[in-house]
């Protein structure tokens, strides 16, 4: 008589799928749909690519304040997009945007009046 072993059976998925990865088929732009979908800030359009500090922490401020999204205070909203932006782009940001968008976290603070 043949003894019978147990085995688990396939599910089908891959091995990114169990893994609570995503594919990189389909996970290639998740920081994206953040930024857009995210339920911390309605950000106006183009906020990252203005050319001041100043430009952008107010900017940022203002959709803070008028988000009815978002979970935290204004505050803690819009700084934590600001530092998600400059963390995700990693290498792809040049110095001098970098530059300026840590400038912006600290017109940020200012326009709080944290600093």
């Amino acid at each position: 008589m043949a003894t019978k072993t147990s085995r688990r059976p396939r599910s089908g998925r891959s091995h990114a799928a169990t893994s609570g990865r995503t594919p990189a088929k389909s996970g290639k732009r998740w920081s994206k749909r953040v930024m857009e979908r995210s339920d911390a800030l309605d950000l106006e359009a183009g906020v990252f690519t203005k050319g001041s500090a100043r430009a952008i922490a107010l900017s940022l401020k203002r959709s803070a304040e008028a988000s009815r999204r978002r979970k935290a205070d204004p505050y803690r909203s819009a700084m934590s997009m600001l530092s998600f932006q400059i963390n995700r782009s990693g290498k792809n940001l040049t110095a001098e945007r970098r530059r300026v968008l840590n400038r912006a976290k600290q017109e940020l603070r200012t326009a709080f009046g944290r600093s």
